[in-house]
């Protein structure tokens, strides 16, 4: 791991850091969660084993900081963590499609799905709900997954160009 690369994914979590402070909470504190677009592009980009887990550690303690959600601090850092090697193994798994647009879009969708399960039941275990986890689930997790999809559709080819203009090896 180099330098631009450790530069490029700290660039990655501090916008992510920088949108998840933007979005309000809406649905008993919890927001449409905008680090998991980062990170999901930082998997893409850099998919390697150290890079995800500081991907993964970085964005799960900077959204448990700026958490809206009550007590959300642990099941953030729990979500991150697993979301970010699940999306990773399916990124492997996916490999020869991992430069469509599209696959890293469908990719997005199941990973925001899947972060919001994690959050939701590590948040359970932990702190309690304050609602119901299908309603919240619903209310949230659906609309941040569609909202996440069509974020990564846009931003994707537009930070991998970047990249390979400013000589940072993206690993697609």
């Amino acid at each position: 791991m180099n330098t631009k690369m450790l530069a490029a994914l700290s660039l990655m979590v501090g916008i992510g850091a920088a949108l998840h402070i933007i979005i309000p909470g809406f649905v008993l504190g919890m927001k449409p969660d905008m680090m998991l677009i980062m990170t999901f592009l930082a998997i893409v980009l850099f998919p390697d084993k150290k890079s995800v887990f500081l991907v993964a550690i970085a964005s799960g303690i900077i959204s448990g900081l700026t958490s809206s959600f009550p007590g959300g601090f642990i099941p953030n850092i729990i979500d991150k963590f697993i979301t970010a090697f699940v999306f990773y193994l399916m990124l492997t798994v996916f490999k020869k499609y991992a430069g469509s647009t599209v696959t890293i879009a469908v990719l997005t969708a199941v990973g925001t799905l899947i972060s919001g399960i994690v959050f939701l039941t590590s948040a359970y275990f932990i702190v309690g709900l304050p609602g119901a986890f299908v309603g919240m689930f619903t209310a949230a997790v659906l609309p941040a997954a569609a909202l996440n999809t069509v974020a990564v559709a846009i931003l994707y080819p537009i930070i991998s160009g970047i990249l390979k203009k400013s000589n940072i090896t993206a690993q697609v």
